[in-house]
């Protein structure tokens, strides 16, 4: 199969998703694994499966082929034994029998998400029509409604800002461990302001509403319920105006709590919550001049009531246990995954471009899981570990389950391969160590002739694109190295893995350190491969990418030629408060840093060919934000191209525009970088 058809896997593979195993939950005697996989690496619809960690013998569970469904099962939740599995399916509530295998739709009105069988599997809760929490027993009977909206803007259930992780999505209400009880997120959204997504290209259909809480602008409301089953309940207590954003919520052994941030985000406390009285009691708080960074899994209480946190001290995100770090200097904490009794399941980088596997517990101490470069994660329960990791050599990794006594069981992926071999180069380069990949056409040979250079970076603060691990967007930047560039791949500050310094070197300015990065990283490896052109350079990127794109070449026209920006924020008042303000601060007290990120006010600097993308129908980044930039480039009299994509969102590379997207790009780059 011809390289070129690369963007058609993409989109195919669901960027190279389909048929890998994911969502691993352990049952807590550690004898059953649960996870999802579709069937094939060409089949977007992903099923529920059961594995005997002994035998390593796998089981289907529900598989949407065969049920009334025509979506995928895309998350699913147990009891705490994992004899019951509940998920959706098309709007529908589904039951499965983990033992028997045994599945079973529950009759309700309405649209359910977000399923939940309590910890004992008696009854489930689901949101409906995502507004309103109901509650159904798990034979079908008395189904009915525990908490809903006094409003058109209330809604029960949903998450707001609660942090996700990589095995879970945020979340907006959590069960007691007795099954009695429940803790519920109860948002007010009254005073956001409603905004609109249309696509022109069906002026027949009505506009949609969006609440969205733009930078500067009033936030939702969000409080805490402690709920009985009968639907009487109680409000835990905290100083909301101080502390409005909830990013975490639980209820565990010791009890319901909530992590609470100030919306400086300076400040943020872990709060008992006495369930008779609503009453809180601070557990332990965290705070930072720049931002305190929300850790996926962090606070926690161990079985013993031991609190397991997080502290970044000499540049370095400890793990700590009742406030004392339990990790070494230069090993950056990435995530707590589990805890397990007393025992702490969490990754960890001492090199940024790996992820390993490990565990804590006061017994053994501290404990590497994982071996050899690459990004590992995995899940832990009754002495079971299933562990995974992803590669340079194949996107969909690895995955095993692991336990004494016993070889390593791998869990069969059924990913397809890429069409595209990888031709590249890890690099550290510059004073500041900048992790770096260099890709290079599989047909240039050096010293043949000079190639014209694309950045093709990230660089924000969610995402890292130099890693151990092989994923689309690497074999993407290979494909497009294959139309005859030198593709140069840089994570530099701002960047996660690195250190809490290295985050907050964004504080204040989003792009400045950012691409003073990009442009040492081209001038670096440049001087280590003279068949790197300095005078055909260009950049491409999206979402905060595509603005670091639009901003590279306002601002250092002399070092790039031409521009790529897809779905970027031009206008940073427009986009959501808890993420902007994070880096920024409040407009009204900070607004030369929204003066000084401003793309629009920096229009009349265009000299060099820009293309402008964006999804109609991104409810992410607005729409709004290219049409703002276009229209200030049109007054200012600088010519560029803008590409509208109708019934498009934010995630345009992996949808069905996949290869003309990327072909587009590739076409307009060539033209003005001169590739061969």
């Amino acid at each position: 199969m011809p390289s070129d058809t690369l963007p058609a896997q993409i989109f195919r593979t669901g960027r190279f998703t389909h048929g890998v195993p994911a969502q691993f939950t352990v049952a807590p005697d550690g004898a059953t694994v649960l996870y999802l996989r579709s069937r094939a690496g060409d089949d977007p619809r992903p099923c529920l499966w059961a594995l005997d960690a002994a035998s390593g013998a796998e089981r289907l569970l529900a598989d949407p082929a065969e049920l009334p469904a025509a979506a995928g099962i895309e998350g699913y939740a147990t009891d705490t034994a994992a004899r019951t599995a509940a998920f959706t399916l098309d709007g529908d509530l589904w039951m499965a029998d983990v033992a028997t295998g045994a599945t079973r739709r529950l009759p309700l009105p309405g649209t359910a998400t977000d399923a939940r069988p309590d910890p004992t599997g008696r009854r489930i809760g689901y949101v409906r029509d995502d507004e309103a929490l109901w509650l159904i027993e798990a034979d079908g009977t008395d189904n009915h409604a525990i908490a809903t909206p006094e409003g058109p803007a209330v809604t029960y259930g949903r998450a707001e800002h609660t942090v996700a992780t990589s095995t879970s999505g945020p979340r907006g209400y959590w069960w007691a461990p007795d099954g009695e009880h429940l803790l519920i997120a109860r948002t007010d959204s009254t005073d956001v302001q409603l905004w609109y997504t249309t696509d022109p290209a069906a002026p027949a259909d009505a506009p949609r509403p969006l609440r969205h809480a733009a930078a500067g602008t009033p936030q939702a409301d969000v409080t805490l319920w402690v709920t009985a089953l009968d639907g009487t309940r109680t409000e835990a207590r905290w100083d909301r105006t101080a502390l409005p954003y909830v990013t975490g919520a639980g209820w565990d052994a010791h009890g319901p709590y909530a992590v609470v941030q100030s919306r400086d985000q300076r400040t943020v406390l872990f709060l008992s919550i006495d369930p008779a009285t609503g009453a809180t009691t601070v557990l332990d708080e965290l705070h930072d001049e720049a931002w305190v960074q929300c850790v996926p899994g962090l606070p926690a209480r161990l079985r013993s009531g031991g609190l397991v946190n997080h502290a970044d001290l000499r540049n370095t995100r400890h793990l700590t246990l009742d406030g004392t770090p339990v990790t070494p200097q230069d090993l950056q904490l990435r995530e707590v995954l589990a805890v397990d009794g007393d025992e702490v399941l969490f990754t960890a980088s001492d090199e940024p471009t790996e992820t390993h596997l490990w565990t804590y517990g006061a017994a053994r101490g501290l404990r590497r899981l994982s071996d050899g470069r690459g990004v590992h994660a995995g899940a832990l329960a009754g002495g079971t570990l299933v562990r995974t990791a992803r590669h340079a050599d194949r996107p969909d990794g690895h995955s095993e389950v692991v336990r004494a006594g016993g070889p390593p069981l791998p869990i069969a992926s059924r990913a397809e391969r890429p069409v595209l071999d990888v031709h590249s180069t890890r690099l550290v380069l510059g004073e500041r160590a900048l992790r770096a990949t260099l890709h290079l056409p599989s047909w240039h040979r050096p010293g043949e002739g000079r190639l014209p250079v694309l950045l093709d970076p990230y660089g924000g603060a969610a995402l890292q694109r130099v890693t151990a691990a092989l994923d689309w967007s690497t074999l993407a930047s290979q494909w497009f190295a294959e139309q005859g560039f030198a593709v140069l791949v840089t994570d530099g500050r701002g960047t996660p893995g690195r250190g809490p310094e290295w985050e907050r070197a964004v504080h204040g300015d989003l792009f400045g350190p950012v691409l003073e990065d990009q442009v040492t990283a081209l001038h670096e490896a440049a001087r280590l491969f003279p068949d790197l052109d300095l005078g055909r350079v260009g950049i491409r990127g999206w979402s905060y990418s595509g603005s670091l794109a639009a901003f590279a070449v306002l601002h250092r026209p002399d070092v790039f030629q031409a521009a790529v920006a897809g779905a970027g924020v031009t206008d940073q008042r427009l986009y959501d408060a808890h993420w902007r303000e994070r880096f920024l601060g409040h407009p009204d007290e900070h607004p030369e840093r929204y003066r000084e990120n401003s793309l629009l006010l920096a229009a009349p600097r265009l000299t060099r060919p820009l293309l402008l993308i964006h999804g109609l129908c991104d409810t992410n980044v607005h729409p709004a934000n290219t049409l703002r930039l276009s229209e200030a480039l049109l007054h200012a009299g600088r010519p560029h191209e803008t590409l509208l994509l109708p019934g498009t969102g934010h995630r345009a590379i992996g949808g069905p525009l996949t290869e003309p997207l990327l072909r587009r790009q590739a076409q307009f780059l060539r033209r003005h970088l001169k590739a061969s």
